[in-house]
């Protein structure tokens, strides 16, 4: 019997085996509600009533989610998270920016404030599992951080540096799974793919007066922005209820269901305990097993909404995630180049901690017989 034609036990399979960083799990029963708005959404264009309603309802619904404070706006743009950190560099920017980096999100981050109209950027930096802060720096304009780094599984504080600099955070798989006190940053970015289950292609940015200031402020001045990062027409047109270019409805649409799940599931405190949850039923399990470690050293760094596990050498994780696949636990392999025989396990807030149980009972399983 080869490896793949191992059978799981029904009785010990999660209940949905989705576990991928993103695109993530997307629950039952969305796509038929997507499907049930017929010729309503899809194929209207979104300059119409129907989808500038569907734009202030996503808009609506996170200023919600988040508790955003006085005068912070949702922003919305085309593109997805990496277009929006060559935006910060056409329209945010004003000379320098630091970085701080443990990831390779975060290193793409500090790469596209190279820019040559601006000054070169500080780049902080932690090895793959560590994790380092944003500290105060002379002639800095903005401070870079990112929430959750999606490809190591580490996760930071957002807490403003003191100072006149914006915060701005790159939170792609944070948003919506990890705590966050919106007024320690300016904008807060991120795409749907991730805890909002939904498909990628758009940014959203939480963006504080003083960011929205500065985006004004860059667009006046004689510095050139190509039209698809132009930040202050994004406002505008979020502001009307509708995206600079045609946005992809079906996309606004799941993630206008989940943001109206998690409100209704306790906002997003209730997301941060279900997260938790699954995150603890994890990492116990690595740090019980005989052969399974947390990648991620300290706890305290640890991610709630994605988990990397390091498995011993001893065992090749390619055949096990094979049979994981063939018994339709999907999606759990690592980020390329990050850990040597890794295991990435997402766990937004779509996924139940219940079927993190059962993977972890599952790949016991698939050890055990390998």
């Amino acid at each position: 019997m080869t490896s793949p034609d191992l059978r799981i036990p029904a009785d010990i399979l999660p209940a949905d085996g989705r576990f991928g960083s993103g695109p993530s799990k997307i629950p039952g029963g969305r796509l038929e509600a997507l499907a049930a708005t017929g010729h309503t959404l899809m194929g209207t264009s979104h300059r119409q009533p129907p989808v500038k309603q569907l734009v202030q309802r996503v808009r609506a619904g996170l200023s919600e989610l988040f508790t955003l404070p006085d005068g912070y706006e949702v922003v919305l743009g085309n593109g997805g998270s990496v277009a929006f950190f060559d935006l910060m560099s056409f329209a945010v920017i004003r000379e320098r920016s630091q970085h701080a980096v443990f990831g390779e999100f975060g290193a793409k981050f500090a790469k596209a404030a190279r820019a040559p109209w601006l000054d070169e950027p500080t780049v902080l930096r932690a090895e793959p599992g560590g994790r380092v802060l944003p500290r105060p720096e002379d002639g800095v304009d903005v401070y870079a951080v990112t929430h959750n780094e999606t490809s190591t599984g580490v996760m930071a504080p957002v807490e403003r540096v003191p100072g006149d600099a914006l915060m701005v955070v790159d939170a792609t798989s944070a948003a919506g799974g990890l705590p966050l006190d919106a007024a320690q940053s300016d904008i807060y970015f991120f795409a749907p793919q991730k805890s909002f289950a939904s498909d990628g292609g758009l940014w959203i940015a939480l963006m504080s007066p003083a960011a929205i200031s500065r985006a004004e402020e860059i667009a006046a001045g004689d510095r050139y922005i190509p039209s698809f990062f132009g930040l202050t027409e994004a406002i505008k047109q979020s502001r009307l209820g509708q995206t600079v270019n045609t946005p992809a409805v079906a996309t606004l649409y799941l993630m206008a269901e989940q943001i109206d799940w998690m409100l209704a599931g306790g906002g997003l405190n209730g997301m941060v305990a279900r997260t938790a949850a699954s995150a603890a039923a994890l990492y116990d399990w690595a740090e019980a097993s005989t052969y399974a470690a947390p990648f991620v050293p300290d706890p305290a760094h640890r991610s709630l909404v994605v988990g990397t596990i390091e498995l011993d050498g001893a065992i090749d994780r390619v055949p096990v995630m094979d049979v994981l696949r063939a018994n339709g636990i999907v999606d759990v392999d690592a980020y390329r180049g990050i850990g040597t025989n890794q295991l990435r396990i997402a766990m937004y807030p779509a996924v139940d901690s219940a079927d993190v149980e059962a993977l972890t009972a599952c790949i016991d399983w698939v050890v055990d017989r390998l």
